[in-house]
C-alpha cells in the first residue's frame, strides 16, 4: 500500500520531470513561417549516397547563430539511409529529390528553388564553424556593391589536420589570373548574390568534374571575388566518394578554358593568359595518355594546343 506522502512525493517527482520536458521542447521548438517573407540567405546541400556524414553537414548549418536562412538539401537520387535522414527534419528543412543527375544539376535545382537574395553552398561532406553566415551577411552589409565573397578553410584528410599546399592560397580581388591553373574558391566556403547567378550562369552539368572551377572563371573575369581571411569551413578528404579525387581533373579544366576562352568574355590580357594555361595543360595532358597508351587522345590534345598556339 502507497503512505499518501509517498504519493505526493512520487507526483511531485513526476511533475518535475514533466515539466521539465516540456520546457526543453518549448525551448527548442521552432515556429513555422506563417508570412510571406523571403529569408535572406538561403542555403544548398547537393547530396548523393552520403547518409554516413550528411547529418553532420546539416547540423552544422541549422547551429548557426545567424538565423534568417532556409536550409535546401538536394537528394540526387540516392540509394543508401539518405531519405530517412531527411525525413527526420522535416520541419528544419526543405527537400528536393530527383533522380541521379550530378551535382551540377543538383546544385542548379537549389537554386532555382532558393527565395533568398543571397545563396550559401555546402558539400554534404563538408562542415561549417560557428559564425560562418553572420560574418558572411555582415561583409555584405559594410560592402554593399560585392556581388561574392568566400571564407577561408581548414582542412581534414582522413581525420587528419593537413595544410593546404601554396598552389592552394586563397587570394581576394579580381583572382582570375590566379584560377587558372585550378580551383582556389571552395563551394562550401561562397555566399553570393543570387542576381549575379543572373549574369553568368549556373553550374555547367555537362561537365562531370571541375563544374566549379568553370563557374568560377565565368564569374572572376568579370567581378572580385572578395575573401574573409577567417576559417569557417571545414573541407574533409580522402574518402572514397570525393568529388576532386576524380581521375584525369585537368580533362575538364581544359574544357572549361576552351570554354572562357571561345565565350568572348575575356579582356586581350586574360585571353592571353588563358591561351597559355590552355596550352601548357594540353600539353602535359597528351603526354600522359601517349605513356599509357591513349594515343587518340593524345594526338587530340596535342592538336589542341597547337590549334591555339597561333591564337
Amino acid at each position: 500500500m502507497v503512505e499518501r506522502s509517498d504519493f505526493i512525493i512520487q507526483c511531485s517527482t513526476f511533475d518535475v520531470q514533466c515539466w521539465t520536458f516540456i520546457f526543453i521542447l518549448i525551448k527548442n521548438y521552432k515556429m513555422p513561417k506563417t508570412d510571406n517573407k523571403s529569408p535572406l540567405v538561403s542555403v544548398i546541400i547537393p547530396t548523393y549516397n552520403r547518409g554516413w556524414i550528411l547529418k553532420e553537414a546539416i547540423e552544422s548549418v541549422l547551429s548557426q547563430d545567424f538565423d534568417d536562412f532556409e536550409l535546401i538539401v538536394v537528394d540526387d537520387g540516392s540509394t543508401d539511409n539518405t531519405r530517412d535522414i531527411l525525413d527526420g527534419y522535416a520541419r528544419d528543412i526543405i527537400v528536393l529529390r530527383q533522380d541521379n543527375r550530378g551535382v551540377s544539376a543538383a546544385r542548379n535545382a537549389g537554386i532555382a528553388s532558393a527565395s533568398g537574395r543571397f545563396i550559401a553552398f555546402l558539400d554534404s561532406d563538408d562542415l561549417w564553424l560557428p559564425g560562418k553566415l553572420a560574418s558572411q551577411v555582415d561583409f555584405f552589409k559594410s560592402n554593399p556593391n560585392a556581388l561574392i565573397c568566400q571564407t577561408e578553410e581548414l582542412w581534414i584528410r582522413n581525420g587528419k589536420r593537413v595544410n593546404p599546399k601554396n598552389r592552394h592560397k586563397k587570394f581576394s580581388g579580381m583572382i582570375f589570373k590566379h584560377s587558372l591553373p585550378l580551383c582556389i574558391v571552395s563551394p562550401s566556403a561562397v555566399m553570393l548574390k543570387k542576381s549575379l547567378l543572373d549574369k553568368t550562369g549556373v553550374f555547367d552539368e555537362s561537365l562531370p568534374a571541375c563544374e566549379d572551377y568553370d563557374l568560377w572563371l565565368r564569374i572572376s573575369c568579370k567581378y572580385s571575388v572578395f575573401l574573409i581571411d577567417t576559417p569557417f569551413i571545414i573541407k574533409r578528404g580522402g574518402h572514397e566518394d570525393q568529388l576532386s579525387k576524380t581521375p584525369t581533373l585537368d580533362k575538364y579544366r581544359i574544357q572549361a578554358l576552351k570554354k572562357i576562352i571561345e565565350s568572348g568574355l575575356l579582356s586581350k590580357g586574360q585571353h592571353i593568359d588563358a591561351v597559355k594555361m590552355l596550352k601548357g595543360k594540353c600539353e602535359i595532358y597528351a603526354q600522359g595518355c601517349l605513356k599509357r597508351g591513349r594515343n587518340d587522345e593524345s594526338r587530340y590534345y596535342f592538336d589542341l594546343a597547337q590549334r591555339y598556339a597561333h591564337k
